[in-house]
């Protein structure tokens, strides 16, 4: 039946029209933002997984800074720590030249005098972000250093912030407050030979923290004894061993700081390839599908034009 009120073939290729339109429409925008889930509306279930995950990133983001700034300050005491190894190796050396019978120990202690104030400047400048961990002058213990290591969420949905921890007290130098708190202004007991069996024991330190000690400056005098200065070389050897101790426990720390920062970076990394798998339209498709939905539209309209020019052909009925 033919009527001119209801046009059954226009109203099918308008529907028809209309849905490739819609089609059109769809993928101009993942075209246009590259996205194929953009909002909640495209696919809910990614939508919130990739929100989710783009969040921990950005934590992450965070974490790695906040990985960067541990990583200075380790490097900064470690630097600190290294040069003065090397200043109290030199003090070594220097007492060791002063064992040497006839040699003049008064101005050997001078130049003891001046690396034990080069110690001093390392330590006190061996700062980072207002944090110096060889030099305290408070009267409490630095104690412990932490620094964000990382961010998890669990299966749960629970999140936390795990964190790496330095004890900052095993570095310290100087310590103007604790005697003991120091590696160089505490007391170290050694054995001195006098020519008894059983010998004897001195007490040796090597910078006055201003607070008293029990035992012995080192330091030479016209005066000193080859077994003094024994005593002060086994001292001064035993201060080496713990500050290479502290100087290996920095680098370990700053080792895992730098493999930590490292896992960090690869891990956003695979996040962001992750979320890119879930939400991000992959444009190859798209322009082909774009392409076809243009001729589709094209022909989509040339129907619709057909399917109206239908109703003309009526009026030569009435001719």
């Amino acid at each position: 039946m033919t009527s001119i009120i209801t046009n059954t073939a226009a109203m099918g290729a308008l529907d028809t029209l209309r849905s490739i339109s819609k089609s059109m429409d769809e993928t101009q925008s993942r075209v246009s933002s590259g996205y194929k889930v953009n909002t909640a509306s495209d696919n809910a279930a990614y939508w919130s997984i990739a929100t989710t995950m783009k969040s921990d990133n950005k934590a992450l983001g965070a974490v790695q800074d906040a990985l960067g700034l541990g990583a200075a300050k380790t490097d900064t005491a470690y630097t600190g720590m290294q040069a003065a190894i090397d200043v109290v190796t030199e003090i070594k050396s220097k007492l060791v030249a002063a064992r040497e019978p006839g040699v003049d120990k008064d101005k050997i202690n001078k130049e003891l005098t001046e690396l034990k104030s080069q110690i001093t400047s390392i330590s006190q400048s061996a700062s980072f972000s207002g944090e110096n961990w060889l030099y305290n002058d408070s009267s409490a213990a630095l104690g412990d250093k932490e620094m964000v290591g990382s961010f998890v969420r669990d299966s749960t949905g629970n999140v936390s912030v795990e964190t790496l921890t330095f004890d900052a007290s095993k570095s310290v130098l100087i310590d103007t407050q604790t005697t003991d708190g120091g590696l160089l202004t505490k007391d170290y007991a050694v054995a001195v030979d006098d020519g008894t069996a059983s010998g004897t024991t001195a007490t040796y330190f090597l910078l006055d923290s201003g607070t008293g000690t029990s035992g012995s400056v080192v330091e030479l005098t016209s005066t000193t004894t080859d077994d003094e200065v024994e005593g002060m070389i086994s001292a001064v050897d035993a201060m080496l061993s713990d500050m290479t101790d502290a100087g290996a426990t920095l680098g370990a720390t700053s080792s895992r700081l730098s493999s930590q920062d490292e896992f960090v970076s690869d891990l956003m990394d695979v996040i962001d390839t992750g979320v890119g798998r879930l939400v991000d339209a992959d444009m190859n498709e798209e322009s082909t599908r774009l392409k076809a939905l243009q001729t589709q539209q094209q022909l989509g309209i040339q129907a619709l034009s057909i399917a109206n020019s239908n109703s003309q052909s009526v009026l030569s009925l009435f001719q």
